[in-house]
């Protein structure tokens, strides 16, 4: 691979990721929350380990939000009309979100409230 397609494909990653934060607001809402995560861990003081594991939460639920905003558009892409194969797969793709959102949720509760107890 040439040098200048590796560095094109970080600019293309950064689109990307600028994409999403303009047009979808559950981004940005998870950034929010993110942010206010980071500023708990640093107020709590966290162990590394502790950080490592927030650190993933937050990059993980990051990421598949962004592939959620994907597969939506991909979806819309391929089935402008609605259609209920469309639906399903968009519904699925929100899901995976809500199950890692849930999942995030009860991590950042074990970690946290022990700390503030």
């Amino acid at each position: 691979m040439k040098a200048s397609r590796f560095f094109k494909s970080f600019k293309f990653a950064v689109q990307g990721i600028g994409f999403a934060l303009k047009r979808e607001q559950n981004m940005r809402l998870h950034i929010l929350a993110a942010l206010i995560v980071l500023a708990a861990g640093v107020w709590t003081g966290l162990s590394k380990s502790e950080w490592l594991i927030v650190l993933l939460v937050i990059g993980g639920m990051l990421a598949l939000e962004m592939m959620n905003s994907a597969i939506e558009r991909v979806v819309d892409l391929a089935s402008p009309a609605i259609h209920p194969l469309a639906k399903e797969a968009k519904d699925i793709a929100a899901g995976a979100v809500l199950v890692f959102a849930a999942a995030s949720a009860i991590i950042g509760l074990l970690i946290f409230i022990p700390k503030w107890l």
